[in-house]
């Protein structure tokens, strides 16, 4: 499939693949993650893991940072926020031209542990991400990390602009989102508040403004501050929408839907579930199903007449989706309070 045909799927307004998506290995890199990204939107997740593993070790640091956040991202989606932690401080850590003392939760050995050679700095970040997820007291506290991170200047970029984003400034905002959801889903809703602001000044482009919103929405609400997690989530609708960006615009829908429900009263409710329910129709025509499970549940949630229907759509969706992911995400959504039990 051309980069032109997987790149409309992914960030634009293709609503449907021509053809099945597959992200072979002896397709070009930049293709397979844009087929990985579109595997992923349809709950393909193991098809696109095995992908994203592979452009993982990738000895472009951009390729390599976006492929970890898009992994991590997959991982979030089913409740993996510890997981995706990991990941996405690995991905920061490939985009800052050089090792990062401050994403560095444990002590960063510039040794290579196998021969005591130096080691580059892809690989030494990259292990440091690691340890931190896996021992994050070692050296610094993750509100020491997260602070350092949201003061550190941003860094320069060494490739040209993308439209989407897939770029050094939108390859660290990604990380940097992705390590405030997850932040987020572990309770530390200060941490998410600096890491989603270092991001919006990092990118302001429409994919970045877009999750922003969303990651904003999200603090505000864990916050207990349902007004103000309006604003967020408006802003990633109008973006998604300028831009043209289904999938995108399908999620914004959802979370904007959640917001006003929270927020506001029984008009607001109405309309809330109006929006949900446009958005669920509009994952359906697209086959997103990593959002139809979602949307039909928040449907079921805000009280739609056919809660019944959307709660049993939702456990089938999900359970198709259980069906094609790898052996560490089921693990994942078995043992995260997120992802509803009872899926078969």
């Amino acid at each position: 499939m051309e980069e032109e045909t997987l790149r409309a799927l992914a960030f634009g307004g293709h609503p449907q693949p021509p053809e099945p998506v597959t992200a072979p290995r002896s397709a070009a890199p930049w293709d397979r993650l844009l087929a990985a990204i579109v595997l992923g939107a349809q709950g393909r997740y193991a098809a696109a893991s095995t992908a994203l593993s592979d452009l993982r070790q990738s000895r472009d640091p951009l390729l390599a940072s976006l492929a970890a956040t898009t992994l991590a991202s997959h991982r979030r989606q089913l409740g993996g926020h510890t997981a995706a932690r990991s990941l996405d401080g690995e991905a920061l850590a490939l985009v800052l031209g050089g090792p990062a003392p401050w994403l560095d939760l444990s002590p960063l050995s510039p040794l290579s542990p196998r021969d005591g050679r130096p080691s580059d700095h892809r690989s030494a970040n990259r292990a440091a991400a690691n340890r931190a997820a896996a021992n994050p007291g070692a050296a610094a506290t993750p509100a020491v990390a997260d602070r350092d991170a949201a003061a550190a200047p941003p860094a320069p970029a060494f490739a040209p602009s993308d439209p989407d984003g897939l770029d050094y400034p939108g390859a660290r905002a990604d990380a940097l989102l992705g390590l405030a959801a997850d932040n987020l889903a572990l309770g530390r809703i200060a941490a998410a508040r600096r890491l989603a602001a270092r991001a919006v000044a990092e990118d302001g482009r429409w994919r970045a403004t877009v999750r922003a919103g969303w990651v904003g929405a999200e603090i505000e609400l864990a916050a207990g501050r349902p007004a103000e997690a309006v604003a967020p989530a408006r802003r990633a609708a109008e973006a998604a929408r300028e831009r043209g960006a289904r999938r995108h615009v399908v999620k914004s829908d959802i979370v904007l839907g959640v917001t006003l429900s929270a927020a506001g009263d029984a008009g607001d409710r109405e309309a809330a579930l109006a929006l949900v329910e446009s958005a669920l129709a509009e994952a359906e025509k697209c086959e997103l199903y990593s959002l139809i499970w979602v949307a039909t549940r928040v449907a079921a949630d805000l009280g739609a007449q056919h809660a019944e229907k959307y709660r049993f759509r939702s456990r089938e969706v999900l359970h198709a989706v259980l069906r094609r992911v790898d052996p560490c995400v089921m693990r994942i959504a078995q043992d995260s309070p997120w992802v509803p039990t009872g899926a078969g």
